[in-house]
């Protein structure tokens, strides 16, 4: 596994980036590969070296699914090895007919943003807690530099690089979270984190650990839940929120626009707001746990615990 990421390495030492830290993303990204704790692993491993080799693919990254076409007979190896990576939760991929509906239909929200995100050609970019990567393969289309994905998830690492395969982006996920990386790289012209901040305990710590990763200058967009309300409003849910656990600030907009000025950042804008549907979150046949609906009362007018329904806003802001 950890031959995949040689090219990446050597893209990394082009770069004005210290040697301790490619050795630090190197040591860190050996050691989460060499003794993973998901007892999964194996398995989702054999599915990856189990996808055929395929010769001649026409790509198509500017679709609502990230696509790989091809005139060669495709058998149903292909198909089963993705089916081994169940549960996918980014998505849509349509891999020379197997059509991969994940529980997100992460193509609505990037077409929402997409126009209104800073120019990423011939850019530096991270994103956190990318998942498989659906968002950096929307991003390769448009001519970034390089692409470094960040994700501690085994599985959604196998993902990606089951679809990297095929695709070539030349992006590359790390199974690190944003903790475990190098402090103060100002490395990136370009930062997502769409869809972390509300699971971090301390916000204006991750909101550091944002602009910490980049240069000055740089942009980050920050997608995440939030309310109605002033610069005085937050919800910390009781328990859950919408059945997730792990869920603990939700600003308001305004909140969010004070907490990124105070922590060195300007030009800030909110680029869209959206009450997320059962149609954009949704259980399908490549997710077939609960989703949103389940998550919110009889009428969905709520969450099922009371709470007003998920809202989303991205916001673009600069480092000082």
């Amino acid at each position: 596994m950890l031959n995949l990421y040689e090219k990446f390495w050597e893209k990394l030492e082009k770069l004005e980036l210290t040697s301790d830290s490619i050795n630090h993303l190197k040591e860190k990204t050996k050691e989460k590969l060499e003794k993973p704790i998901q007892g999964d692993y194996p398995r989702w491993l054999n599915a990856y070296s189990s996808l055929p080799n395929i010769n001649t693919i026409n790509i198509h990254l500017n679709q609502q699914a990230v696509t790989c076409s091809t005139d060669q007979c495709i058998d149903s190896q292909l198909k089963a090895s993705m089916q081994q990576l169940i549960p996918w939760r980014k998505g849509p991929f349509d891999m020379f007919g197997c059509y991969i509906d994940a529980e997100w239909q992460s193509n609505m929200k990037w077409d929402r943003i997409a126009s209104q995100i800073p120019d990423l050609e011939n850019k530096l970019v991270l994103d956190v807690g990318c998942g498989n990567g659906y968002y950096m393969f929307r991003m390769a289309e448009k001519k970034a530099k390089l692409i470094m994905g960040i994700d501690p998830g085994l599985l959604q690492i196998m993902q990606f690089w089951s679809i990297e395969k095929y695709v070539q982006s030349e992006a590359c996920v790390l199974p690190l979270s944003i903790q475990q990386m190098p402090q103060n790289l100002a490395l990136f012209d370009v930062t997502f984190s769409m869809g972390v901040f509300y699971h971090r305990k301390s916000p204006i710590h991750h909101l550091k650990e944002l602009a910490y990763s980049l240069k000055t200058g740089g942009y980050l967009v920050i997608e995440t839940l939030v309310i109605n309300g002033d610069e005085r409003a937050c919800l910390i849910p009781e328990n859950r929120y919408a059945q997730m656990r792990n869920v603990w600030f939700l600003p308001s907009v305004s909140m969010l626009e004070l907490m990124l000025k105070r922590t060195g950042f300007k030009n800030i804008k909110c680029i869209d707001i959206t009450t997320t549907s059962i149609q954009e979150q949704r259980t399908t046949q490549w997710m077939k746990f609960h989703s949103l609906k389940e998550f919110l009362n009889n009428d969905l007018t709520k969450t099922i615990e009371g709470y007003d329904l998920p809202r989303r806003a991205t916001i673009v802001a600069q480092k000082k």
